[in-house]
């Protein structure tokens, strides 16, 4: 149905009607503008721009999801009339609009486009479930944070003068783990596309080992987690032949979920091996483990485990399994009979021992 509603109108005029409602939304809302305040203006945008997308191709609606945020900011967000952001609040929620306006519109696009082939194929039932756990799942995951950004720069602007500089300190802490949050999901959802869209190769190069693992967990260290992590590396480990940012991400991923998901008392050990000319990963932590009724769902698109705290999408171990196989090598998933999860990772590359070959 929707196709067909595209068909119906030209590129230029799919431009046309999609800045015109925009532009007659806003015109609305700036002549309640004295009883509407400027976020939710935002919002009201945010929605006309959705409905945009469910009607009209990709590029229309990232082009009014920029000229909407443009509006927002000239004619709602102080000082008006100008494209100046007076304060960083102002600003940080003036680029996350724009952010989740794009997400929007690209996660939209690639639903359809999934609906699309699943009819095709006859499957249109599977495609419905699937659908609906995307909107499900990505809806609260990108609003959560949006809304933790909102509260924490409307404390901040509203009460600057009653809060201690322990209080501002705190609030810009939640403005950077929400962001973050945001960011993540947003990496999650371009990598999943990457491995859907079937053209995805990995540009091999000299990978330093035990760098792309420090690299990752300073990554997770900065996110704040209480878990500990040990590192266990030969020192005298090859350099292998692989892509690094798809490496550093399949590590990143696994680690990151196991400190979601363990209590904060909790260890988590990240091994390298070098058997030959096998990359062997082994990350694991002493928590709970997984239910062994579940064990083969884990790497599931947008699969997360019954009763566990809200958190994530699940696309982060479903993209660890597709980079890893992408790079040719195999996951294994199991509990630990003393307790806890063991993700074991195994890569056939090419080695080295010459470490300045990363230079050449």
């Amino acid at each position: 149905m929707v196709e067909l509603f595209i068909n119906k109108f030209s590129k230029a005029k799919q431009y046309l009607y999609s800045i015109l409602l925009v532009c007659i939304v806003s015109g609305v809302c700036y002549i309640f503008s004295k009883y509407i305040e400027y976020r939710v203006v935002a919002f009201i945008l945010l929605l006309t721009v959705s409905i945009i997308a469910m009607f009209f191709d990709i590029m229309p609606v990232l082009v009014t999801a920029l000229i909407s945020a443009l509006i927002w900011d000239y004619f709602f967000i102080p000082p008006h009339f100008t494209l100046q952001v007076a304060s960083t609040d102002d600003y940080i929620l003036l680029l996350m609009y724009f952010v989740i306006a794009s997400v929007n519109a690209v996660l939209t696009y690639k639903i359809r486009q999934i609906e699309k082939v699943a009819m095709q194929k006859e499957e249109k039932a599977n495609t419905v479930k699937l659908y609906n756990t995307i909107l499900n799942s990505l809806s609260h995951e990108l609003r959560t944070p949006i809304a933790a950004i909102i509260g924490a720069t409307d404390n901040l602007q509203n009460h600057n003068e009653k809060l201690t500089d322990k209080n501002k300190n705190e609030l810009v802490k939640e403005i950077s783990k929400a962001s973050f949050r945001l960011n993540q999901q947003v990496e999650n959802l371009l990598n999943m596309s990457r491995l859907e869209s079937g053209f995805i190769q990995p540009k091999k190069d000299w990978c330093d080992i035990i760098e792309v693992i420090y690299d990752a967990v300073k990554r997770i260290e900065e996110n704040g987690i209480s878990q500990q992590i040990n590192i266990n590396i030969n020192p005298a480990i090859p350099l292998f032949k692989l892509d690094k940012g798809m490496l550093e991400q399949v590590i990143y991923n696994l680690i990151n979920n196991a400190a979601l998901y363990t209590d904060e008392d909790c260890i988590i050990n990240v091994v390298a091996i070098c058997h030959a000319n096998v990359l062997q990963l082994i990350i694991e932590d002493n928590g709970k483990g997984f239910p062994k009724e579940e064990v083969s769902n884990v790497f599931d698109k947008f699969y997360r485990l019954k009763n566990t705290k809200t958190g994530g999408t699940g696309l982060g171990l479903s993209i660890v399994k597709g980079f890893t196989e992408a790079m040719r090598g195999s996951i294994y998933l199991e509990n630990i009979s003393t307790g806890g999860a063991r993700f074991t990772i195994n890569i056939v590359a090419e080695t080295s021992y010459q470490k300045n070959i990363k230079n050449e």
